[in-house]
């Protein structure tokens, strides 16, 4: 490759943010709820692997979205269970759905597929929308057409999250959950109740996230999340715990790493380096976000 073709890298990076704004914005309702959801990671491989293997059981692509979506959803609902009601350290519980997602894949792969944990699909993968002519267009075809039904659905749920936080009463009931707990109760409405429910909110939408990853490749791979939870919870920050500013900074990261996977082909730098640019812009972003905030707070 002697080039960059700039549509084409763009056009991955609109493809590859789509998991990490689904884990975003559904962490976004955690974290305005006052709880810190540290298992995105792990529900993001939860619904990347049921996805899978309910897709690759009932040869149903929708039947395996549904799966994903329901066993993060599931498993988050046990989360939340045990850090709200069983008042368990979130931290302790958070790393402990984390492990349970790798171990529990490769437990079951090996029980239903006899395989280690890797799960090819005998389907075709998911369909993409706009392909051919309309994707031809120079640069803003390649931008704006030719992806997954998946990754338009992404784009439509930053609207939808945004409208739900702050134009209906659950919305705004659920941020009062994390900012002033007192004045529901004065309402005789409980915060946990809400917390719970953004909890099984983050479920869901981190599903979406793992079904995005496993039926868009039509595989399932041990640990495909790639940390990607945990640059979602960056995200949240970084875009200033709002659905416009998560968009962009999710962006931000995938079009780093659309272009870590490009640079490859034409820079003269050992392939790890480059492959480390998105975790390393993950890092460098988080510590000038602190930055900024303390310097802010003088």
């Amino acid at each position: 490759m002697n080039g960059l073709d700039f549509g084409a890298l763009v056009g991955d990076a609109v493809a590859a943010a789509a998991p990490l704004l689904f884990a975003a914005l559904g962490g976004l309702f955690t974290e305005l709820s006052g709880t810190l959801n540290i298992a995105l990671e792990g529900l993001i491989l939860i619904g990347a692997f049921f996805s899978a293997a309910a897709a690759g059981l009932g040869h149903s692509l929708a039947l395996g979205l549904a799966a994903g979506v329901a066993a993060s959803t599931l498993v988050a609902a046990l989360y939340g269970f045990v850090t709200l009601r069983g008042r368990a350290n979130e931290f302790v519980t958070g790393l402990a759905a984390n492990l349970l997602a790798s171990g529990l894949a490769v437990v079951l792969s090996a029980q239903l597929f006899k395989t280690k944990g890797i799960l090819a699909l005998d389907l075709p993968p998911l369909r993409e929308l706009g392909s051919g002519a309309a994707q031809s267009v120079p640069f803003f075809g390649q931008i704006f057409f030719g992806h997954t039904a998946l990754v338009y659905a992404s784009w439509l749920a930053v609207p939808i999250a945004a409208l739900i936080l702050r134009k209906t009463p659950f919305g705004l009931r659920l941020r009062a959950a994390g900012s002033n707990p007192k004045a529901l109760l004065a309402q005789n409405l409980r915060p946990e109740r809400y917390r719970f429910a953004a909890i099984l909110i983050s479920g869901a939408a981190s599903g979406l996230a793992g079904a995005c990853l496993s039926l868009s490749l039509s595989a399932y791979v041990p640990n495909m999340s790639s940390g990607r939870g945990w640059i979602a919870l960056v995200a949240i920050y970084l875009g200033g715990k709002k659905p416009a500013g998560i968009l962009a900074a999710c962006l931000a990261f995938a079009l780093a790493d659309s272009f870590a996977n490009y640079a490859q082909g034409f820079l003269k730098v050992p392939s790890d380096f480059i492959l480390a640019l998105p975790y390393a812009l993950t890092f460098v972003a988080l510590v000038a976000g602190a930055a900024v905030k303390r310097g802010r707070s003088r």
